[in-house]
């Protein structure tokens, strides 16, 4: 029998309303405390929340885990913690048109003038303008896996010419990719950039003082990936000087603290880290695990394996 460990019982019913393996026997489990019979615990789910220090002791203390699970599609957070001999798989599908739809919205809030006009309604404003549209716009997306791809779909519907980057260049579904060392060349003729990239040494800091110089005036920044892979400063230094914008549901740091200038800077539209948490998200991720443990009791390596020790 094989022991795996979900972090809800919402996402244990689910699970057991489909069909799971008769050699498996879940167990709700959030990591907050101790568990009992917890040696033929085979694959632990992590919830969505951060784990502390007492919450990695306790999962590397199962002697019989063979996997760590997350629900997100990041994943740095994890490797340094990782016990030795366990995979780590990550959400990789769960969060893709989640995320692609927050990315675009934020895009054409922007573009449209939305969140100034939210702005406006609690003045009782009217005050009418141009803004700039989306069609015919060109955007740059950072990051091509599987939810800049779903990014990308969704900017195609809206008559936009979209520039794909990634860290090499190769053709994807009959997409160019271009490599990410030809971004400095590509920046000035793009009028938005869509971040979706992970946080690894590469792309800290990525977007730098030097990244945004070479952004065309006026252009928008829409960061839907990790916070850190901007450097806040030089963005906040643009904003401020009126010759960018930005659009981010990711910050660094995050939370945003309240005194922070991004709150208040012009041209800014800031959400709370939600572009996966939406109400199609557990059942996608109920989707996965069930594949998941089919694989499992079967002794076949389970999906998304982004690390092993």
């Amino acid at each position: 029998m094989l022991t795996v460990t979900v972090p809800s019982t919402d996402v244990r019913d689910r699970l057991l309303a489909g069909d799971v393996p008769p050699d498996v026997r879940l167990v709700t489990w959030d990591v907050a405390s101790d568990l009992e019979d917890a040696d033929d615990v085979a694959m632990v789910v992590l919830p969505n929340s951060s784990l502390d220090d007492d919450g990695w002791r306790r999962i590397a203390a199962l002697r019989g885990l063979r996997v760590v699970h997350l629900t997100s599609a990041g994943y740095e957070h994890a490797l340094p913690r990782l016990p030795e001999g366990v995979l780590l798989c990550n959400g990789r599908g769960i969060h893709d048109d989640g995320t692609a739809e927050l990315a675009v919205g934020l895009l054409l809030a922007s573009q449209r003038g939305i969140d100034d006009a939210v702005r406006a309604m609690g003045r009782r404003e009217w005050s009418p303008g141009p803004r700039s549209s989306l069609a015919d716009r060109r955007v740059m997306v950072v990051g091509s896996g599987s939810i800049g791809s779903a990014i990308r779909r969704r900017l195609e519907a809206f008559e936009t010419e979209v520039v794909m980057v990634a860290r090499t260049a190769r053709v994807e579904d009959g997409t160019q990719v271009h490599a990410i060392d030809e971004v400095a060349d590509l920046l000035p003729d793009v009028d938005v950039v869509v971040l979706v990239t992970p946080l690894t040494e590469e792309t800290e800091r990525l977007v730098d003082a030097a990244f945004l110089a070479r952004m065309r005036d006026g252009a928008l920044l829409v960061n839907v990936g990790r916070g850190k892979v901007v450097d806040t400063d030089a963005l906040v230094a643009e904003l401020e000087a009126g010759r960018l914008r930005a659009a981010l549901d990711v910050t660094d740091p995050e939370p945003l603290p309240a005194e922070h200038p991004l709150w208040s800077a012009p041209g800014a539209l800031v959400t709370p880290h939600v572009g996966g948490w939406t109400d199609a998200t557990t059942p996608r991720v109920v989707r996965l695990l069930r594949r998941q443990l089919t694989r499992l009791a079967a002794g076949l390596e389970p999906e998304n394996v982004v690390a092993r020790t």
